[in-house]
């Protein structure tokens, strides 16, 4: 698991980014929790936060969850899955079980999300009906849903920022400083 073999192997550099950055350690299990999104919702419920179960996550929620589930499990680290279809792109695929959610998942921590992912569409026919019902023209990506017209295996895919993980695995409140070259408005080289 990458969070063991860094406390292990760079625990001296983790050490001196502590000495100038002092942080909490981030906790985390074997055992990772899995959330489903209407669960998610409920835990936020019962504590007084409104999130409607059919639209994404608002940012304080998330952040509001992540301390809930360091209440609740005793970890920082966490996934939650089965979001609502309104907070999806169109290529995620539908939960057979239930079509007003997709089989798309986010891992969370701290309370910040760090990698967001899904099923994907594999049906060139379901895909141009989900990207109509988003408003995109399907001609617009013809080329992509003609991918599929010869057969896909169901599969699935994810995007991490390591850069985000960094920061929230130090507890650095500024990404900035996680990176070798920061891009922002005013600094795009080097």
């Amino acid at each position: 698991f990458i969070f063991e073999k860094l406390n292990e192997k760079f625990s001296k550099e983790i050490e001196a980014v502590r000495k100038q950055y002092p942080f909490e350690d981030f906790v985390f299990k074997a055992e990772v929790p899995k959330i489903k999104f209407a669960e998610a919702c409920e835990m936020l419920k019962e504590i007084g936060l409104e999130q409607d179960p059919l639209k994404d996550l608002e940012t304080k929620n998330e952040e509001a969850l992540g301390q809930l589930v360091k209440e609740k499990f005793g970890t920082d680290f966490f996934v939650v899955y089965n979001y609502p279809i309104e907070a999806r792109p169109f290529y995620s695929m539908i939960n057979p079980n239930d079509t007003e959610y997709t089989n798309s998942y986010d891992f969370f921590m701290r309370g910040q999300e760090i990698l967001s992912g899904a099923q994907r569409i594999h049906d060139p026919v379901m895909l141009a009906e989900r990207a109509r019902s988003k408003d995109v023209p399907p001609e617009t990506i013809q080329d992509y849903i003609d991918c599929f017209q010869y057969g896909a295996l169901p599969h699935a895919g994810g995007g991490i920022g390591l850069e985000r993980v960094l920061k929230l695995f130090l507890g650095i409140h500024n990404i900035r400083k996680c990176s070798m070259f920061p891009r922002d408005p005013k600094r795009l080289t080097p």
